[in-house]
C-alpha cells in the first residue's frame, strides 16, 4: 500500500511539473495560443495592421520624461526636467512656437507667480513644494519656487541645479523666459 501511495505522489508531482512547464512556455512564447479566457490570443484578422513594438504613446512618454526646459531670468539660465502630464505637453506645444516670457510677481517670500496667457489642463494634487519646483496654479498661472509651500498644484517641472537660483529670483518682481532645450 505504501508503494502504491508513493508511486501516486511521484506521478502527481511529475504531472504537476509538466503542467507548470507548459504554462510557462505559453506565457513566454507569443506564438502559442491557449483556449483559457484569461490569456489573450493573437489576432488572426489580416485586415488589422500589426502594432509596432513601441507604440507612439510609449515613445511620447519617454520623450517627455527626458524633455528639458530652460528657465532664463536676467543673465542666468537654469535647466529644468519636465513632468509627464497633459499640462506639460500643452506647455511644450506652446514653447515649440517661441519662448514664453512671463512677468512674475513675488508672493509671500517663497515663490514667483505670473499669468501664462492661456489656460492649461490641470491635474491638481495636494503638493508640498520646494525650491526649484515649477507648477501650474489655477490652470493659467506659472509658479516658480525659491522656498516651500503646500497647496493643490499641477506639477510642470523642477530645476536640475539650484546653484544661483535664489539669487537670480531676488526679492522683487522678475521676468522669466521659458523655452525648450
Amino acid at each position: 500500500m505504501k508503494k502504491i501511495f508513493s508511486l501516486f505522489i511521484v506521478l502527481a508531482f511529475a504531472v504537476g511539473m509538466a503542467a507548470c512547464g507548459a504554462v510557462k512556455e505559453q506565457h513566454t512564447d507569443p506564438t502559442v495560443t491557449n483556449n483559457s479566457p484569461s490569456v489573450a490570443e493573437p489576432s488572426t484578422d489580416s485586415t488589422m495592421p500589426s502594432a509596432p513594438a513601441e507604440t507612439e504613446n510609449t515613445k511620447e512618454t519617454e520623450d517627455i520624461t527626458q524633455m528639458k526646459m530652460i528657465v532664463k531670468i536676467g543673465d542666468s539660465a537654469f535647466t529644468a526636467t519636465l513632468e509627464d502630464n497633459v499640462a506639460t505637453r500643452e506647455l511644450i506645444e506652446m514653447m515649440k512656437n517661441a519662448p514664453i516670457t512671463i512677468d512674475m510677481s513675488d508672493y509671500s517670500g517663497f515663490e514667483k507667480v505670473g499669468p501664462l496667457g492661456r489656460r492649461l489642463t490641470t491635474e491638481n494634487h495636494q503638493t508640498i513644494t520646494n525650491a526649484g519646483d515649477i507648477v501650474l496654479y489655477n490652470g493659467d498661472q506659472i509658479v516658480i519656487f525659491y522656498g516651500s509651500n503646500s497647496w493643490s498644484y499641477t506639477r510642470i517641472g523642477k530645476i536640475d541645479d539650484l546653484f544661483g537660483w535664489e539669487e537670480a529670483l531676488g526679492s522683487g518682481d522678475i521676468t522669466a523666459e521659458f523655452s525648450l532645450k
